[in-house]
Protein backbone atom coordinates (compact mmCIF):
# COMPACT_ATOMS: atom_id res chain seq x y z
CA UNK A 1 0.00 0.00 0.00
CA UNK A 2 2.97 2.69 0.26
CA UNK A 3 3.09 2.71 -3.21
CA UNK A 4 -0.73 4.11 -3.49
CA UNK A 5 -0.50 8.24 -4.75
CA UNK A 6 -2.77 10.31 -2.34
CA UNK A 7 -4.94 12.73 -3.50
CA UNK A 8 -5.78 15.79 -1.88
CA UNK A 9 -9.46 17.58 -2.58
CA UNK A 10 -9.69 21.13 -0.74
CA UNK A 11 -13.51 22.66 -0.04
CA UNK A 12 -13.54 25.97 1.78
CA UNK A 13 -17.16 26.62 3.13
CA UNK A 14 -19.04 29.31 4.83
CA UNK A 15 -22.66 28.22 6.05
CA UNK A 16 -23.26 25.61 3.16
CA UNK A 17 -25.41 23.35 5.62
CA UNK A 18 -27.57 22.63 2.42
CA UNK A 19 -24.52 21.05 0.77
CA UNK A 20 -21.80 19.82 2.73
CA UNK A 21 -23.31 16.60 3.22
CA UNK A 22 -23.81 15.91 -0.64
CA UNK A 23 -20.37 17.62 -1.47
CA UNK A 24 -18.36 15.10 1.15
CA UNK A 25 -20.28 11.67 -0.43
CA UNK A 26 -19.58 12.71 -3.67
CA UNK A 27 -15.82 12.47 -3.55
CA UNK A 28 -16.33 9.30 -1.01
CA UNK A 29 -17.74 7.88 -3.53
CA UNK A 30 -15.55 8.80 -6.92
CA UNK A 31 -12.58 7.40 -4.73
CA UNK A 32 -14.44 4.54 -3.68
CA UNK A 33 -15.79 3.63 -6.95
CA UNK A 34 -13.92 5.12 -10.38
CA UNK A 35 -10.52 5.80 -8.25
CA UNK A 36 -9.70 2.68 -5.84
CA UNK A 37 -6.47 2.85 -6.52
CA UNK A 38 -5.60 6.37 -5.27
CA UNK A 39 -5.96 7.05 -1.38
CA UNK A 40 -7.76 10.92 -0.79
CA UNK A 41 -7.90 13.53 1.84
CA UNK A 42 -10.93 16.11 1.94
CA UNK A 43 -10.33 19.27 3.66
CA UNK A 44 -12.40 21.26 4.47
CA UNK A 45 -11.69 25.27 5.43
CA UNK A 46 -14.85 26.33 7.54
CA UNK A 47 -15.13 30.48 7.95
CA UNK A 48 -16.60 30.28 11.57
CA UNK A 49 -20.10 29.04 9.96
CA UNK A 50 -22.97 29.32 12.49
CA UNK A 51 -26.18 27.54 10.53
CA UNK A 52 -24.95 24.37 11.24
CA UNK A 53 -22.13 23.10 8.98
CA UNK A 54 -19.34 22.75 11.63
CA UNK A 55 -21.15 20.34 13.31
CA UNK A 56 -21.57 18.11 10.28
CA UNK A 57 -18.24 18.80 9.75
CA UNK A 58 -17.13 17.57 13.27
CA UNK A 59 -19.52 13.93 11.96
CA UNK A 60 -17.61 13.37 8.60
CA UNK A 61 -14.29 13.68 10.45
CA UNK A 62 -15.43 11.06 13.63
CA UNK A 63 -16.36 8.82 11.04
CA UNK A 64 -13.76 8.93 7.88
CA UNK A 65 -10.21 9.43 8.61
CA UNK A 66 -9.92 11.26 4.76
CA UNK A 67 -12.05 13.94 5.83
CA UNK A 68 -9.83 16.29 7.55
CA UNK A 69 -11.23 20.31 8.93
CA UNK A 70 -9.40 23.26 9.30
CA UNK A 71 -11.93 25.56 11.42
CA UNK A 72 -11.25 29.03 11.56
CA UNK A 73 -11.74 31.58 13.94
CA UNK A 74 -13.55 34.27 12.25
CA UNK A 75 -14.53 34.53 9.17
CA UNK A 76 -11.26 35.12 6.82
CA UNK A 77 -12.62 35.50 3.41
CA UNK A 78 -12.69 32.25 0.79
CA UNK A 79 -9.41 32.89 -1.19
CA UNK A 80 -7.38 32.81 2.48
CA UNK A 81 -8.97 30.53 3.82
CA UNK A 82 -8.84 28.15 0.64
CA UNK A 83 -4.98 28.91 0.47
CA UNK A 84 -4.27 27.92 3.79
CA UNK A 85 -5.95 24.73 3.58
CA UNK A 86 -3.74 24.16 -0.06
CA UNK A 87 -0.71 24.52 2.29
CA UNK A 88 -1.93 21.99 4.43
CA UNK A 89 -2.72 18.85 1.92
CA UNK A 90 -0.38 16.01 2.12
CA UNK A 91 -1.15 14.76 -1.45
CA UNK A 92 0.84 13.84 -4.59
CA UNK A 93 -1.62 16.09 -6.19
CA UNK A 94 -4.31 18.48 -5.10
CA UNK A 95 -7.47 20.03 -6.15
CA UNK A 96 -7.01 23.14 -5.20
CA UNK A 97 -10.55 24.03 -4.56
CA UNK A 98 -13.69 22.19 -5.22
CA UNK A 99 -16.43 24.27 -4.32
CA UNK A 100 -19.34 23.35 -1.41
CA UNK A 101 -21.70 23.64 -3.77
CA UNK A 102 -20.34 21.80 -6.54
CA UNK A 103 -20.73 24.30 -9.37
CA UNK A 104 -17.79 22.88 -10.57
CA UNK A 105 -18.59 18.91 -10.99
CA UNK A 106 -16.34 16.74 -9.27
CA UNK A 107 -17.01 13.99 -11.84
CA UNK A 108 -14.05 15.54 -13.55
CA UNK A 109 -11.73 14.21 -10.79
CA UNK A 110 -10.80 11.06 -12.34
CA UNK A 111 -10.08 13.01 -15.68
CA UNK A 112 -7.96 15.38 -14.23
CA UNK A 113 -5.94 12.71 -12.44
CA UNK A 114 -5.79 11.12 -15.60
CA UNK A 115 -4.12 13.71 -17.56
CA UNK A 116 -1.76 14.36 -14.41
CA UNK A 117 -0.85 11.16 -14.56
CA UNK A 118 0.24 11.32 -18.18
CA UNK A 119 2.74 13.79 -16.99
CA UNK A 120 0.92 17.33 -16.84
CA UNK A 121 1.47 19.07 -13.67
CA UNK A 122 -1.07 21.81 -14.00
CA UNK A 123 -4.77 20.46 -15.44
CA UNK A 124 -6.97 23.42 -15.35
CA UNK A 125 -10.88 23.25 -15.48
CA UNK A 126 -12.13 25.80 -18.23
CA UNK A 127 -15.48 26.88 -18.12
CA UNK A 128 -16.69 26.71 -20.95
CA UNK A 129 -20.46 27.08 -20.67
CA UNK A 130 -22.10 28.47 -17.43
CA UNK A 131 -25.71 28.17 -16.28
CA UNK A 132 -26.25 31.80 -15.05
CA UNK A 133 -28.10 34.73 -16.73
CA UNK A 134 -26.53 36.46 -19.40
CA UNK A 135 -25.75 39.75 -17.55
CA UNK A 136 -23.74 37.33 -15.53
CA UNK A 137 -22.15 35.75 -17.92
CA UNK A 138 -21.31 39.08 -20.32
CA UNK A 139 -19.83 40.58 -17.24
CA UNK A 140 -17.41 37.86 -16.46
CA UNK A 141 -16.24 37.11 -19.71
CA UNK A 142 -15.07 41.03 -20.13
CA UNK A 143 -13.80 40.80 -16.61
CA UNK A 144 -11.45 37.59 -18.06
CA UNK A 145 -10.60 39.31 -21.27
CA UNK A 146 -9.21 42.90 -19.23
CA UNK A 147 -7.20 40.88 -16.46
CA UNK A 148 -6.18 38.31 -19.01
CA UNK A 149 -4.87 41.59 -20.95
CA UNK A 150 -3.52 43.68 -18.06
CA UNK A 151 -1.64 40.65 -16.13
CA UNK A 152 1.48 40.65 -16.73
CA UNK A 153 1.68 36.85 -16.58
CA UNK A 154 -0.97 35.87 -19.29
CA UNK A 155 -4.31 34.28 -17.19
CA UNK A 156 -5.53 32.04 -19.43
CA UNK A 157 -9.46 33.04 -19.75
CA UNK A 158 -12.16 31.05 -18.08
CA UNK A 159 -10.05 29.31 -15.96
CA UNK A 160 -10.82 29.70 -11.67
CA UNK A 161 -9.34 27.96 -8.50
CA UNK A 162 -10.56 24.29 -9.68
CA UNK A 163 -7.34 22.40 -11.06
CA UNK A 164 -5.62 19.65 -9.94
CA UNK A 165 -1.79 20.53 -9.64
CA UNK A 166 1.23 18.45 -8.71
CA UNK A 167 3.07 18.42 -5.24
CA UNK A 168 5.50 20.40 -6.73
CA UNK A 169 3.29 23.66 -7.21
CA UNK A 170 2.03 22.99 -3.68
CA UNK A 171 5.49 23.18 -2.64
CA UNK A 172 6.11 26.66 -4.77
CA UNK A 173 3.11 28.14 -3.36
CA UNK A 174 4.04 27.49 -0.11
CA UNK A 175 6.89 30.14 -0.73
CA UNK A 176 4.24 32.82 -1.43
CA UNK A 177 4.44 35.27 0.96
CA UNK A 178 0.93 37.05 0.46
CA UNK A 179 -1.73 38.52 2.40
CA UNK A 180 -4.20 38.54 -0.18
CA UNK A 181 -3.57 35.07 -2.39
CA UNK A 182 -4.80 35.59 -5.66
CA UNK A 183 -4.70 31.62 -6.79
CA UNK A 184 -5.26 31.42 -9.79
CA UNK A 185 -2.41 33.75 -10.91
CA UNK A 186 0.19 32.13 -8.14
CA UNK A 187 -0.48 29.16 -10.27
CA UNK A 188 0.45 30.41 -13.36
CA UNK A 189 3.14 32.64 -12.47
CA UNK A 190 5.07 29.25 -10.92
CA UNK A 191 5.03 28.01 -14.27
CA UNK A 192 5.21 24.21 -15.65
CA UNK A 193 3.41 22.17 -17.59
CA UNK A 194 -0.39 22.69 -18.04
CA UNK A 195 -3.62 20.99 -20.05
CA UNK A 196 -6.57 22.02 -19.85
CA UNK A 197 -10.64 20.42 -19.79
CA UNK A 198 -13.80 21.82 -20.98
CA UNK A 199 -16.39 21.91 -18.57
CA UNK A 200 -19.94 23.34 -17.85
CA UNK A 201 -20.21 25.43 -14.83
CA UNK A 202 -23.63 24.48 -12.91
CA UNK A 203 -26.29 26.40 -11.67
CA UNK A 204 -26.37 26.10 -7.51
CA UNK A 205 -28.77 24.30 -6.50
CA UNK A 206 -29.22 25.12 -2.57
CA UNK A 207 -28.30 27.70 -0.52
CA UNK A 208 -27.58 31.21 -1.36
CA UNK A 209 -24.36 31.87 -2.61
CA UNK A 210 -22.44 34.25 -0.48
CA UNK A 211 -20.35 35.92 -3.23
CA UNK A 212 -21.53 39.24 -3.87
CA UNK A 213 -21.19 42.42 -6.39
CA UNK A 214 -18.83 43.60 -3.61
CA UNK A 215 -16.69 40.45 -2.94
CA UNK A 216 -16.39 40.10 -6.47
CA UNK A 217 -14.92 43.57 -7.24
CA UNK A 218 -12.71 42.57 -4.81
CA UNK A 219 -11.52 39.72 -6.33
CA UNK A 220 -10.95 41.60 -9.88
CA UNK A 221 -9.48 44.31 -8.39
CA UNK A 222 -6.99 42.24 -6.54
CA UNK A 223 -6.21 40.22 -9.38
CA UNK A 224 -5.34 43.35 -11.46
CA UNK A 225 -3.59 45.00 -8.52
CA UNK A 226 -1.23 41.96 -8.29
CA UNK A 227 -0.30 40.90 -11.28
CA UNK A 228 -0.04 44.19 -13.63
CA UNK A 229 1.37 47.69 -13.43
CA UNK A 230 -0.50 49.08 -16.25
CA UNK A 231 -3.35 50.96 -14.01
CA UNK A 232 -0.35 52.76 -12.62
CA UNK A 233 1.05 53.54 -16.24
CA UNK A 234 -1.96 54.55 -17.45
CA UNK A 235 -2.39 57.44 -14.71
CA UNK A 236 0.98 58.54 -15.93
CA UNK A 237 0.27 58.76 -19.34
CA UNK A 238 -3.28 59.51 -18.91
CA UNK A 239 -1.64 63.00 -16.76
CA UNK A 240 1.06 63.66 -19.37
CA UNK A 241 -1.68 63.92 -22.48
CA UNK A 242 -4.44 65.82 -20.43
CA UNK A 243 -1.74 68.07 -19.59
CA UNK A 244 -0.32 68.61 -22.86
CA UNK A 245 -3.92 69.17 -24.01
CA UNK A 246 -4.23 71.65 -21.40
CA UNK A 247 -1.53 73.28 -22.93
CA UNK A 248 -2.42 73.55 -26.03
CA UNK A 249 -5.70 74.80 -25.12
CA UNK A 250 -4.07 77.35 -22.95
CA UNK A 251 -1.92 78.04 -26.41
CA UNK A 252 -4.78 78.35 -28.82
CA UNK A 253 -6.76 80.48 -26.28
CA UNK A 254 -4.20 82.88 -25.35
CA UNK A 255 -4.16 83.69 -29.31
CA UNK A 256 -7.59 83.98 -29.95
CA UNK A 257 -7.64 86.50 -27.34
CA UNK A 258 -5.10 88.46 -28.55
CA UNK A 259 -6.71 88.32 -31.71
CA UNK A 260 -10.07 89.71 -30.82
CA UNK A 261 -8.00 92.41 -28.40
CA UNK A 262 -6.65 93.79 -32.04
CA UNK A 263 -9.12 93.27 -34.41
CA UNK A 264 -12.49 92.68 -32.74
CA UNK A 265 -11.56 94.75 -29.83
CA UNK A 266 -13.43 92.33 -27.34
CA UNK A 267 -16.42 92.17 -28.82
CA UNK A 268 -16.41 88.19 -29.44
CA UNK A 269 -14.59 87.36 -26.30
CA UNK A 270 -16.46 85.02 -24.38
CA UNK A 271 -16.84 85.19 -20.52
CA UNK A 272 -15.08 81.79 -20.15
CA UNK A 273 -17.04 81.20 -16.96
CA UNK A 274 -18.71 77.68 -19.12
CA UNK A 275 -14.99 76.43 -20.22
CA UNK A 276 -13.97 77.22 -16.42
CA UNK A 277 -16.39 75.26 -14.40
CA UNK A 278 -16.42 71.91 -16.85
CA UNK A 279 -12.49 71.84 -16.60
CA UNK A 280 -12.68 72.41 -13.19
CA UNK A 281 -15.23 69.32 -12.52
CA UNK A 282 -13.41 67.26 -15.26
CA UNK A 283 -9.93 67.17 -14.03
CA UNK A 284 -11.26 66.92 -10.60
CA UNK A 285 -12.94 63.57 -11.59
CA UNK A 286 -9.56 62.35 -13.29
CA UNK A 287 -7.91 63.25 -10.06
CA UNK A 288 -10.34 61.52 -8.14
CA UNK A 289 -10.09 58.25 -10.12
CA UNK A 290 -6.30 58.10 -9.92
CA UNK A 291 -6.08 58.61 -6.60
CA UNK A 292 -8.37 55.50 -6.52
CA UNK A 293 -6.18 53.57 -8.41
CA UNK A 294 -3.35 54.74 -6.08
CA UNK A 295 -4.92 54.00 -3.40
CA UNK A 296 -5.74 50.20 -4.33
CA UNK A 297 -1.79 49.71 -4.63
CA UNK A 298 -1.41 51.65 -1.22
CA UNK A 299 -4.01 49.50 0.64
CA UNK A 300 -2.23 46.38 -0.59
CA UNK A 301 1.05 47.61 0.22
CA UNK A 302 -0.20 48.29 3.66
CA UNK A 303 -1.48 45.31 3.73
CA UNK A 304 1.24 43.51 2.91
CA UNK A 305 3.91 44.91 5.04
CA UNK A 306 2.45 44.55 8.45
CA UNK A 307 2.39 40.86 8.60
CA UNK A 308 -0.51 39.87 9.86
CA UNK A 309 -1.38 36.11 9.95
CA UNK A 310 -3.05 34.69 6.73
CA UNK A 311 -5.44 32.76 8.92
CA UNK A 312 -6.20 32.40 12.81
CA UNK A 313 -7.39 28.61 13.05
CA UNK A 314 -9.58 27.71 16.05
CA UNK A 315 -9.02 23.96 16.00
CA UNK A 316 -8.06 21.00 13.36
CA UNK A 317 -9.41 17.53 13.21
CA UNK A 318 -7.63 14.46 12.20
CA UNK A 319 -4.65 16.51 11.06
Amino acid sequence: MADRKLISVVTPCYNEVDNIQTCYEVVRDLFAGELPGYDHEHIFCDNASTDGTVEKLRQFAASDPNVKVILNSRNFGPDRSLFNGIIATRGDAVLLFLPADLQDPPELIPEFVKKWEEGHEVVQGVRKKREEGLVMALIRRVYYRLVNRLAKIGLPENVGDFQLVDRKIVDALRHYDDYYPYLRGMVVDCGFESTAIDYTWKRREHGKSKANWFSMMDIALNAVISYSKVPMRLCMFSGFFISLASILYAMVSFVLVVLDKLFWHGSIAPSGTPTLIIALFFFSGVQLFFLGILGEYVCAIHSQVRKGPLIIERERINF
